[in-house]
């Protein structure tokens, strides 16, 4: 292989790792600080792709003004699914390790309610849109390396939006309180973090980001109602490679997974993506079970 095909095949991984990264975000935030394993939280990304895909088809918006719009509303949305399904559940639940577990099931309750209002409102066959799709020529080597405009704009849009996530609770008085949420909940408690507001705002700011993700992700990919769902499990691979609760972690797990699978696939069958990805994801478990990344 050429120097120009190594720096593309890495430049794909990247790409996709970068999308893994966003989705992962959202995820970790919710498990992290609430302790809530949202097994639905592809189907977030899912609608979020869906509305996009309405806005720019039926009213001739462009894919960049949804994402604002996708964020406010998965974010409003995830206010609303807080309220009536997380809410009332740690309230009753006697112990966090079994409202981890109730919240587990609830989360696959969602899942499928999801699924099936989509495919019922859309129907199940393939949706997409063209958005810049010419070819971009970067000169990374003395031929120059295509790629994709739209995959390119993706890519930068989603270390854009990671990148925020990360300062947002590095640098704010806000995220001070949530890492140390994170951290200790009692002591967070006793210092008069006010935990009831701040469970639905992360609740909401997790799937906001889902939002923006799958807005990403209708500007280079077909859509159906069961995209989702696979999003969710690189999402639990992504955070078990950074570490739970570790936002930068989940950064460089998803980018380092994308170049995992695109170098794999590469040299094997892209058939075997999910195999490199579970592969990964049992040798992270069984060598570094609290991630690659986390102190």
């Amino acid at each position: 292989m050429s120097v120009g095909a190594w720096l593309e095949l890495l430049a794909s991984g990247l790409i996709a790792g970068g999308v893994y990264a966003l989705v992962a975000l959202g995820l970790n935030l919710q498990y992290g600080l609430m302790r809530i394993m949202n097994i639905s939280h592809g189907e977030f990304l899912m609608l979020g792709a869906y509305a996009t895909w309405a806005a720019t088809v039926g009213l001739g918006l462009s894919p960049l003004l949804m994402l604002p719009v996708s964020f406010v509303l998965l974010a409003a949305l995830g206010l609303v699914v807080h309220r009536l399904c997380f809410r009332k559940l740690a309230a009753t639940s006697p112990t966090v390790d079994i409202f981890e577990a109730r919240s587990l099931m609830v989360g696959f309750g969602l899942m499928f309610l999801v699924q099936n209002f989509a495919s019922l409102l859309w129907g199940g066959e393939l949706r997409g849109y063209d958005f810049l799709t010419m070819p971009v020529v970067v000169p990374l080597t003395s031929g120059g390396s295509q790629f994709a405009a739209n995959k390119l704009l993706v890519f930068a849009l989603a270390l854009l939006f990671s990148g925020a996530l990360i300062a947002l609770l590095r640098l704010t008085l806000l995220g001070k309180g949530v890492r140390a949420l994170m951290q200790s909940p009692t002591g967070a408690q006793l210092v008069g973090i006010p935990i009831e507001r701040l469970h639905p705002l992360m609740f909401g700011l997790g799937l906001g980001l889902a939002g923006v993700a799958g807005c990403l992700l209708s500007m280079i990919e077909a859509i159906t109602p069961a995209m989702g769902e696979p999003y969710t499990v690189t999402a639990l691979i992504v955070i078990t490679l950074g570490g739970f609760g570790s936002m930068a972690g989940s950064l460089a797990g998803g980018l380092l997974l994308g170049v995992v699978e695109a170098l794999g696939m590469h040299f094997t069958s892209p058939s075997l993506k999910m195999l490199l990805s579970y592969g990964v994801f049992i040798g992270v478990l069984l060598w570094r079970p609290n991630g690659l990344f986390k102190k």
